[in-house]
């Protein structure tokens, strides 16, 4: 039961908004009464603490290059911004909504700096002098691809961050092989752009 609420409060909330979804709406959607979801989270402050615990998942370990794992975070975004349920980044959304409660900030935070560190190591491991300032700058080109995503409804916008990330990459020294000349021969097709 305890998932099934969890499930239920994770699609609500992040579609609706952690405001705009009650605990009455998500105990009516599951058909269960507010007691039995209160026996499994005493608040919705609970709740919502748990759903950002449940959208916090670390990478998974890979076999591919360095280069290969910091470009494909943008092809990931660019999957994710093609889905008609993409409302942008769980923990962004919350602390616009929230953002006085300290509990969902500091969540927040924890996210958006273990991307950002996942970012660091991968740029140690090719050699990056200034591998700090490198991931924050690879961070923002996430947080923006997004944010440009949900403004003008258009997934490019990854890509569009994975061609930047590629030139700071290329500028910090990293060697790109065969990604580099991939990403030269999609960069010369014509690309329609929507209005701004």
């Amino acid at each position: 039961m305890k998932d099934r609420i969890l499930e239920t409060a994770d699609r609500l909330f992040y579609l609706q908004g952690l405001r705009a979804v009650g605990v009455d709406t998500i105990a009516a959607e599951i058909g269960i009464s507010k007691r039995t979801l209160y026996n499994h989270f005493p608040s919705k402050d609970a709740l919502i603490s748990a759903y950002l615990a449940r959208r916090f998942v670390a990478p998974r370990a890979s076999d591919k290059s360095p280069v290969q794992q910091i470009l494909g975070t943008f092809d990931s975004l660019e999957r994710r911004f093609s889905h008609k349920d993409f409302r942008g980044c769980p923990f962004v959304n919350a602390v616009a909504e929230l953002g006085e409660d300290r509990s969902v900030r500091k969540i927040a935070v924890a996210f958006k700096e273990g991307r950002r560190l996942w970012f660091r190591d991968l740029l140690v491991q090719l050699g990056v002098a200034d591998a700090e300032a490198l991931a924050t700058q690879l961070t923002l080109l996430v947080d923006g691809s997004i944010a440009q995503d949900l403004v003008r409804n258009d997934p490019a916008m990854a890509r569009a961050a994975k061609q930047a990330a590629t030139v700071l990459l290329r500028n910090a020294g990293v060697k790109m092989g065969k990604t580099s000349t991939a990403l030269k021969r999609a960069s010369k097709k014509p690309r329609i752009s929507s209005p701004a």
